[in-house]
């Protein structure tokens, strides 16, 4: 498995995915309606506010990578866009509806947990209960052309751990197997030198929105490339 995605292709995948399963008489997309996708202000972190150029230049790649292609229906009159990226004749990358919706999930709204994620990608996939979510996480994480998923450290007082897609380049470490809990990845305590109290939930929501932040910052990165490769010049 060789697929490595920015953020921003992350988005533009994920909801050509989405669109494909929720409203596939709406499928494929307009540039427009891609746009607007990108943009939701609902199953969408962060919440963006991408211009029609940056996404036109990040499909315009996608396409050259034979990930995304344009496919107008008889006698329309716009381009419109679908996925390559799974489940088609043109690639060997399957995966079943449950491991879709999940990685579909993960590539729309970064790191969930299990529980976060059993509730977010019913709307895709069924799923009995948590434990049937993890059992499709833990064989995303173990398949042979994978893997697909990734566990993460735990969070300071969150009593679940987050799995992330390793399609899109990690921002976090990943948990490690055979570390104590407070050598898996760098902790608040550590960074300030004090201790940290499990019910510091002030302390955990200014880490989760630093998180944020960053995938903010790395998207705003691959914004501005595209405007500066697209902006002509004048010698």
């Amino acid at each position: 498995m060789n697929i490595h995605l920015s953020a921003l292709d992350a988005r533009l995948i994920g909801c050509l995915i989405e669109k494909e399963v929720t409203t596939p008489d709406q499928y494929p997309l307009s540039l427009n309606a891609l746009l607007a996708a990108s943009n939701q202000k609902n199953n969408r972190e962060p919440v963006l506010s991408l211009g029609e150029r940056e996404v036109q230049f990040a499909v315009d790649s996608l396409q050259r990578r034979h990930l995304v292609v344009e496919k107008s229906g008889f006698g329309s009159r716009v381009p419109k866009y679908q996925h390559r990226f799974c489940n088609t004749e043109y690639g060997t990358l399957k995966f079943t509806p449950q491991e879709l919706a999940i990685v579909c999930e993960l590539l729309l709204r970064g790191p969930q947990t299990p529980g976060e994620l059993r509730s977010r990608a019913g709307r895709m996939a069924p799923f009995a209960d948590a434990g049937e979510t993890e059992t499709v996480l833990e064989g995303l994480a173990a398949r042979t052309d994978g893997p697909f998923v990734v566990r993460l450290a735990r969070e300071p007082g969150r009593r679940e751990a987050r799995y992330a897609t390793t399609l899109v380049e990690a921002v976090e470490p990943p948990e490690s197997a055979d570390a104590p809990d407070s050598r898996r990845a760098p902790t608040a305590a550590g960074l300030t030198g004090g201790s940290l109290d499990a019910d510091d939930s002030d302390l955990t929501d200014h880490l989760s929105a630093l998180e944020r932040r960053l995938a903010e910052l790395e998207l705003r990165i691959t914004q501005l490339e595209a405007s500066q490769l697209q902006t002509p010049r004048h010698d």
